[in-house]
């Protein structure tokens, strides 16, 4: 069990819908060695995971926690979208025992990660022109769920703005969108973005197709992209097109809201998978399909973040700039 001195080090950590990965950090390096992860289902909430955490870790008494959570934030109260997991900074500082602490949405600890992130880390789709240092950024996440947050750089220091944008309705341009989002209705009432813009809204969109083909096949996403990958499946091809399709469109939209002239950062496991098929489907062409503004589109690059744990590092950021 390793022996840490007090008041050196933050506890880091990053809540999704399935796994939670938990770190320490020395200022604003990360320490890989320390890296867990835990699968949520097996514990009750946060508290539990923490305190298994800190004693592997020889129960450090940490200085700072930041924490990043797939759900809303308010008022320092976080809430997991897809897990009924409640966290609070009371909470959050008497399983540390630290003296500063955060609560993050997950996309915005993924914005105070950009700059801190190795250049190998960034798999480049669409170049980034020249800007001004203070341009705005926009992270883009697609996983578990799907959500968005503006990066900008003030005098006062780094400001990411925290969304609920995969709740937002998924657009809808020509007849076989409006089926698509009258099927996916059917979830929740409302067919959101996140419905189609996530691992399990591939999913949908594959079933979708399969209905409307007379039949009822159904494929997990990971298989769906190993299909992709390898070819030996036309509907998972014709899936991921209309996935990037959205994407495209989807991200193009946000561009146009938050004007991020200094790029935009794909962020995500689903977003992550896509990388490496994103040309090919045309997603760029997708982004920039905004008309008369097509031309002003060229404004934008598009970089995926490669650093599964880019929400670590922004977490470390974040309580960096607390100081």
């Amino acid at each position: 069990m390793p022996s840490r001195p007090a008041d050196t080090y933050s506890l880091v950590a990053d809540i999704g819908g399935t796994n939670t990965r938990v770190a320490l950090a020395e200022g604003l390096t990360l320490l890989p060695e320390t890296v867990k992860r835990f699968r949520n289902k097996d514990y009750p909430g946060l508290e539990t995971v923490l305190t298994e955490f800190l004693a592997s870790e020889g129960n450090v008494d940490c200085s700072g926690a930041c924490v990043a959570v797939a759900g809303p934030v308010r008022d320092g109260v976080g809430e997991l979208t897809n897990l009924d997991w409640r966290m609070d900074k009371d909470t959050l500082a008497r399983a540390t025992r630290a003296e500063t602490v955060a609560i993050l949405n997950d996309l915005q600890a993924q914005g105070h990660a950009l700059g801190y992130l190795a250049a190998d880390k960034l798999r480049v789709i669409v170049p980034t022109p020249e800007h001004s240092p203070q341009a705005a950024k926009l992270v883009v996440g697609v996983g578990t769920g799907f959500n968005a947050a503006a990066v900008y750089e003030t005098g006062r220091g780094r400001l990411v703005t925290p969304s609920e944008a995969g709740h937002s309705t998924m657009p809808v341009r020509t007849e076989a969108d409006l089926r698509l989002s009258q099927y996916v209705e059917t979830f929740h009432g409302v067919p959101g973005v996140e419905d189609v813009l996530s691992g399990r809204g591939l999913e949908r969109i594959y079933r979708w197709l399969a209905e409307e083909d007379g039949e009822t096949d159904e494929k997990l996403a990971k298989d769906i992209m190993d299909a992709v990958a390898d070819g030996s499946d036309p509907r998972s091809d014709a899936a991921a097109e209309v996935f990037v399709r959205l994407f495209g469109t989807v991200t193009g939209n946000l561009a146009l809201i938050y004007l991020p002239f200094g790029g935009v950062y794909l962020s995500g496991g689903v977003a992550r998978a896509f990388a490496p098929h994103l040309a090919r489907l045309k997603f760029d062409d997708w982004f920039r399909d905004k008309g008369r503004f097509a031309g002003f589109m060229q404004t934008f690059g598009v970089s995926v973040i490669e650093d599964d744990f880019a929400a670590l590092t922004g977490c470390a950021s974040h309580l960096a700039g607390l100081d």
